[in-house]
């Protein structure tokens, strides 16, 4: 008889306990879309030109920008630092500035790292393992760029550019290659946007954009590494003639 009361309390005990656990479950999903949310939508915006670099950004405002309370900020501010895009600043955080000599060791790493991964999508290509619809795809991304350039369109341009470079290095099927690029290239964005508004940027970037592409497309490794390389290291000294944002 005893047992037979107890049995409705460890059935109340058992489902309050399954409740909690779910609510607990549920909350900590809400919590972690909410931070992602928060990421993207700050990464977005600073690699937009929204915040400049070296501009500091506060939970407070953040919050208010993003209609988000200051605790999945908070947390997206930690992960934003460690992305290398943001460093702290307090109770928030300011936006990464390369000086002239660090920009200069990133390109240099983006170099070798292109060059692997153009490299390894020409093989890819000679191998048979790419789709023509990939490669099409990547000549419709270099000629989007290209148009957007020419209509002075700047903030698309940047876009198709890095969509460009990130699908090479989704090409190449190496993923370590490609989420270490990713990091470099949201580094060297901030403070690079302007480079195509350089006198003779468009047509030189189109012009090594078809190299590359025709590297690619004809499975020459040795050639899509050197045309990805000397791109990349041609786009770090037209930065570095070009001086100041508003010198440009």
């Amino acid at each position: 008889m005893g047992r037979g009361r107890s049995a409705p309390v460890r059935d109340v005990f058992t489902v309050s306990i399954a409740y909690i656990a779910y609510r607990a479950c549920n909350g900590y999903s809400e919590g972690v879309q909410q931070t992602d949310a928060a990421r993207t939508r700050l990464r977005e915006l600073i690699l937009d030109g929204v915040y400049a670099p070296g501009q500091r950004l506060t939970e407070l405002e953040a919050a208010a920008v993003l209609a988000m309370s200051r605790t999945p900020v908070r947390e997206a501010f930690r992960a934003l630092v460690a992305d290398g895009l943001v460093r702290s600043a307090g109770r928030g955080v300011s936006v990464v500035e390369l000086g002239p000599e660090a920009l200069r060791h990133a390109y240099q790493v983006r170099g070798v790292l292109e060059g692997l991964t153009a490299e390894l999508a020409a093989e890819r290509q000679r191998r048979g393992e790419m789709a023509p619809a990939e490669l099409t795809a990547l000549e419709r991304i270099a000629a989007d760029a290209q148009e957007a350039t020419a209509a002075g369109r700047l903030v698309e341009a940047v876009r198709h550019n890095r969509r460009f470079h990130g699908r090479i290095a989704a090409l190449s099927a190496n993923p370590v290659a490609a989420a270490s690029l990713e990091r470099l290239w949201d580094q060297i964005q901030v403070s690079t946007r302007r480079s195509l508004a350089a006198p003779e940027r468009p047509d030189q970037v189109a012009a090594q954009h078809l190299r590359l592409l025709a590297a690619i497309a004809a499975g020459r490794a040795e050639e899509a590494h050197a045309a990805a390389r000397e791109h990349v290291m041609d786009t770090c000294a037209a930065h570095e003639r070009g001086g100041t944002e508003e010198e440009r």
